[in-house]
């Protein structure tokens, strides 16, 4: 696989590989392309199932950050995998990226956290039960999730979150297989374990670059309340509407970040 993003961009090698989560995809209009590959042309690639989520990895810059976006990841819940992303983060490894910056929508446990906030990821909480290195053998399956998102990155995101003028609390992400979304009881049992927010994805994917060696960054967006904190329904068409909705705050946040990151 990277032998196909080698002969796609001859000489390219980025430094920060980016995943775009749902609704986020217009982030890569920020980018100077070098070369776009679809999914489908990369062997071992997930071909993604759920709205919001294009398939296609997308190489160019940011400012003078070298990155490779991908726009849109697959989720443990597509087809019962909690590796369908492990050849693309190996990829992204293999290609030169040093760092993992993720993004994903996700349902805030805090009152404080409104939709269309931010937050970057302190630490997360498996309540799954699932993890994407199943069946790996030898020493490298057994890794060190401690400090797994980055301090330093993270004050690096907190410093661009200020400088792009967007509030970004911090937290906790607690991953739920999905795709059916949490009930109220089972929130208010994720709040006793100290999440601050809940989602279906990045988890698996953090696991998977700290085993290559990747440094991870990551970055929630708010789209809703979590069941049983206010009252309505929840939905996937609401998620990506209110993530559209806030993408302008997060696309400035990313950017002033990548513009900093090879400073």
């Amino acid at each position: 696989m990277s032998d196909v993003v080698a002969a796609r961009a001859p000489g390219f090698r980025p430094k920060v590989a980016v995943i775009l989560g749902s609704g986020l995809g217009g982030f890569v209009e920020e980018v100077t392309p070098v070369a776009e590959i679809p999914y489908a042309d990369l062997p071992g690639f997930p071909q993604t199932t759920v709205g919001g989520h294009a398939g296609r990895l997308v190489l160019g810059h940011v400012g003078p950050t070298p990155v490779a976006v991908l726009q849109g990841r697959a989720h443990y819940y597509e087809r019962g995998r909690p590796d369908e992303m492990k050849q693309a983060i190996r990829t992204l490894a293999a290609v030169g990226c040093e760092t993992l910056l993720q993004t994903n929508a996700a349902g805030s446990l805090r009152l404080d956290m409104t939709p269309g906030s931010v937050m970057a990821v302190s630490d997360h909480i498996n309540f799954t039960g699932v993890n994407p290195l199943f069946g790996e053998t030898g020493d490298s399956r057994f890794v060190d999730m401690v400090d797994a998102y980055d301090p330093a990155l993270r004050r690096r995101l907190l410093e661009a979150a200020r400088r792009a003028n967007v509030r970004c609390h911090e937290g906790v992400y607690i991953f739920f297989s999905g795709p059916s979304f949490e009930t109220p009881a089972e929130i208010a049992a994720a709040r006793v374990l100290g999440a601050d927010a809940v989602g279906m994805s990045t988890v698996p994917e953090t696991v998977l670059a700290r085993q290559a060696g990747m440094k991870v960054v990551a970055l929630s967006l708010m789209t809703n309340f979590a069941a049983g904190l206010v009252p309505g329904a929840l939905g996937h068409d609401h998620t990506i509407a209110v993530a559209s909705a806030a993408s302008g705050d997060v696309r400035r946040l990313l950017r002033s970040f990548l513009e900093e990151c090879c400073a």
